[in-house]
């Protein structure tokens, strides 16, 4: 017999998770669908070898790209999905990002709605997953309804010189938004010690602001809530006129079970939700469930990044290094009038990371193995990825994802690069040493990083052009909805995890809305 819900959610991560804490209180009957399990607290929590080399929480997935080569994403399946190992950076979309931005590599599309929609939930958001933060550092910062919930969180010695030093060559830095669970002021009453890095590595104390801990955990703690884990969901069903999912077919340890909703949420990820969608094609949606524009699966836009570590003249033994961020060259400066995009820091690389890579040997006449660690300070650059119909995910022959992609725009990467690399010796580093943390970190970023992934069930107001209407529905599927990072019509350059957040908040009230 089928089980039925209110609401049927399927994933735990940052839209999903989300969502299942907005509805909870309702009282409504929401069942919480996982293809992973609660991760483990261990010490291999915080073990660069175990997270970074031996890839110890990485699905064991494969993936296809367009010539059929088989490769790994660096994708994980847990309970609060790829919030576990994320950086914890969440920023806002710039105000302008919700508009048409014209930029080196093409038009950058506007979103079906403004700004203005998502202020209030971006504060709820920032609120519920204690960012921490100061209003005012940024110069791009978008117009908000009051200041970060928490104060924000103070650079360590090494980080605090390169703000000061970033600040005397007219640089903005700011203190990046985190959100984590500490409180310096009580040092002794907070769960976060600053003993390892947020960033990559999952939190053993539970003290990051992931969505296990700050919204699936309070979430099932009502009686309306049910969490069922390894719950892989294969396809949905629909009846006979194709307007209404009747059951959702999934592998739960291994045995076939289905459950029906009057309301039915993918938030798989911007690829595994392309993939539901796709695999569940029946006779009245035959190219896919609610793809009648043909464009579930395309537009997979995932940031132009890049991570490289430079030499620090003095030691930087910092542990949380993800305090600061730069985004002077955002939309561009007076040589290239182009947007460019995000600078910030990544969690501190360790010895372990890179121990006989050859990037790093290059570095042996200069520097031992221990003094590139205990001198690197990391960077991270995003640049925005523009939606490319013909960058897509597709099926292959036995249901896998099949991954085609060709990058664009990637001048303005080139751009924010050189300036910052222009700027390393007015901040302490040598700047003629920088090595490419891809590289030995064993993630092929153009193929298999696949964090920040975004775009293939877009949101608009034309069926023709989208799959999804303004409040996430399918223009299809009366009963249908998608909540993460899939709605995006364009991406921006900063980390797109709190606006996902804010729109599961944002389409949880229309479903309390719908439902009551």
């Amino acid at each position: 017999m089928t089980e039925h819900y209110d609401v049927v959610i399927i994933g735990s991560g940052a839209g999903g998770g989300t969502l299942a804490h907005r509805l909870a209180p309702s009282g409504k009957k929401v069942l919480l669908l996982e293809r992973g399990d609660w991760l483990p607290r261990e010490p291999e929590n915080w073990d660069a070898t175990e997270t970074f080399v031996k890839n110890r929480y990485v699905s064991k997935d494969t993936w296809y790209d367009h010539d059929g080569r088989s490769f790994q994403p660096q994708v994980h399946y847990n309970v609060g999905g790829a919030t576990k190992f994320y950086g914890a950076a969440l920023y806002r979309l710039r105000e302008r990002d919700f508009g048409e931005l014209q930029h080196h590599g093409g038009i950058s599309p506007a979103w079906p709605v403004a700004y203005d929609e998502f202020e209030p939930y971006y504060a709820q958001a920032e609120e519920l997953y204690q960012v921490h933060g100061e209003r005012g550092e940024d110069p791009t910062e978008p117009p908000s309804s009051g200041p970060y919930p928490f104060p924000p969180v103070s650079h360590e010695p090494r980080i605090q010189q390169l703000f000061d030093d970033m600040g005397a060559i007219g640089l903005h830095p700011f203190h990046s938004p985190s959100g984590i669970m500490l409180d310096e002021a009580n040092p002794a009453y907070s769960p976060c010690i600053r003993t390892a890095t947020c960033d990559g590595f999952a939190c053993l104390l539970h003290a990051k602001s992931d969505a296990e801990v700050i919204a699936v955990r309070p979430a099932v703690t009502h009686a309306n809530v049910t969490l069922v884990r390894n719950a892989e969901v294969h396809r949905l069903e629909t009846d006979d006129s194709g307007r209404s999912v009747t059951s959702v077919v999934a592998d739960v340890d291994g045995v076939e079970q289905r459950f029906s909703g009057d309301v039915v949420v993918v938030s798989a990820g911007a690829a595994n939700s392309a993939k539901l969608l796709l695999a569940s094609a029946n006779d009245r949606h035959p190219n896919g469930l609610a793809n009648g524009s043909d464009h579930v699966g395309r537009h997979y836009m995932f940031h132009n990044s890049r991570a490289f570590l430079a030499i620090s003249i003095e030691r930087n033994d910092t542990r949380f290094q993800k305090t600061l961020g730069v985004n002077d060259y955002y939309f561009g400066d007076e040589s290239f009038a182009f947007p460019m995009g995000n600078m910030q820091m990544v969690g501190k690389s360790s010895a372990p990371m890179y121990r006989g890579e050859k990037p790093i040997a290059k570095l042996a006449p200069l520097f031992a193995l221990e003094e590139v660690a205990e001198h690197a300070v990391d960077f991270w650059l995003s640049a925005e990825d523009l939606p490319d119909p013909d960058n897509r995910v597709t099926l292959g022959n036995h249901g896998d994802i099949v991954l085609t992609y060709t990058p664009n725009n990637r001048q303005a990467l080139d751009e924010l690069y050189s300036r910052v690399k222009h700027n390393l010796g007015h901040l302490g580093m040598h700047p003629h040493h920088l090595v490419p943390r891809d590289l030995y970190m064993k993630n092929d970023i153009p193929v298999a990083g696949c964090a920040h992934q975004a775009g293939t069930v877009r949101f608009g107001d034309d069926p023709a052009t989208s799959v999804l209407d303004r409040d996430c529905r399918t223009h299809e599927v009366d009963n249908l909805y998608v909540v993460d990072t899939s709605f995006f019509p364009s991406i921006g350059a900063v980390n797109p995890a709190l606006t996902a957040m804010a729109n599961a908040l944002r389409v949880g009230d229309h479903l309390l809305a719908r439902l009551a």
